[in-house]
């Protein structure tokens, strides 16, 4: 049953949030401020019901306060697919495959669909792009990317933040870019689906790499090596997937993967931070209890990377660190001998 009868006059294309985390919360807030309705699912019913009848996410950004006559939120994940022309997916990267397979959703071939996701699909092995093109049939041309530099937090805050929207339909971009502006909000737009989506994957790797550093005690010296190197390492690995011509230098990338290297609201630089001190990745993981992308995402590039070989030390040593458990120290000493 079809839970939602609202509909918009304005001409507006209607817009859905996919995800309760965070950056979900967030992009809730930014689209209902430049739309009449927005519809935002999520799998937990209990925080469902909370928003109904208080008006904030109890488990994310609590401050921000939702006009319920314009966010309509469910956790009827097909209702919300029904109800929209554009989803914007903002569900953690380990989870998204089950999402939709679990409610079997019928009708994403047909929907105009803006990852927001930053990680690696783990079942595919697969960017979201790939992946909701070839599991999903969504075309190409409808699959477009939501990038910082922008943290959750700040956006909560209000204070002045930057988004990439990426589509290679540039009107797409050009319009969901249009939806997410506002006064502290400003956008920009590429066709470079598939090297920004890939750098947002990748910063997430860095953050952790940066954070085993900072746990370790390297100082601020040691880091700017090491990001430096990592925007290195980027335009290495995403030219050897998707050869075009791009700047790494532009915000989209270079300016994503520092935000994220060096905020303190990093989720991921915060779980390197952790691993560095000696807590193992369970323990961190529970500690935080927030989804880390850079713990999947340094496994997805790792397989992805088969492939193409491009050489990314860096990352090679988060993999090894997280998942063959070596230890960070002896990792990361090796790893500051083959930097300059």
């Amino acid at each position: 049953m079809i839970i939602f009868a609202v509909m918009t006059d304005s001409g507006k294309q209607i817009i859905g949030v996919l995800g309760g985390g965070s950056w979900a919360t967030a992009l809730t807030k930014l689209l209902s401020q430049s739309q009449e309705h927005v519809y935002w699912w999520m799998r937990n019913e209990d925080a469902v019901k909370h928003i109904q009848e208080f008006g904030h996410n109890p488990n994310y950004i609590q401050a921000i306060e939702f006009d319920l006559k314009k966010v309509h939120v469910s956790s009827n994940l097909q209702d919300v697919v029904n109800a929209c022309d554009i989803l914007v997916v903002a569900i953690p990267s380990a989870f998204v495959h089950s999402a939709f397979q679990d409610a079997d959703v019928k009708g994403l071939e047909n929907k105009i669909l803006f990852s927001a996701i930053k990680g690696v699909i783990n079942e595919f092995d697969a960017i979201p792009a790939r992946y909701f093109h070839k599991t999903w049939n969504v075309p190409y041309e409808n699959i477009g990317i939501i990038c910082g530099p922008c943290h959750a937090e700040e956006v909560a805050l209000e204070k002045l933040s930057y988004l990439t929207i990426g589509c290679s339909d540039l009107e797409k971009a050009d319009y969901m870019a249009e939806q997410l502006k506002c006064r502290f909000i400003k956008t920009s737009t590429t066709e470079d689906v598939f090297g920004t989506e890939l750098s947002a994957i990748l910063k997430n790797v860095y953050a952790v790499a940066s954070g085993i550093c900072h746990g370790l005690g390297y100082g601020d010296n040691f880091q700017a090596v090491l990001v430096t190197a990592a925007i290195g390492e980027i335009e290495r690995f995403i030219d050897a997937v998707h050869e075009v011509h791009r700047d790494v230098k532009s915000s989209a990338y270079l300016g994503d993967l520092l935000v994220t290297a060096y905020s303190p609201y990093s989720r991921n630089r915060t779980f390197g931070t952790m691993v560095g001190k000696g807590y193992s990745v369970k323990w961190a993981t529970i500690e935080m209890n927030m989804v880390a992308e850079g713990y999947y995402a340094t496994r997805g590039i790792h397989e992805i990377n088969k492939k193409f070989n491009a050489d990314i030390p860096i990352a090679d040593a988060v993999y090894r660190i997280l998942y063959e458990k070596v230890s960070p120290a002896v990792e990361m000493r090796k790893l500051a001998d083959k930097l300059s």
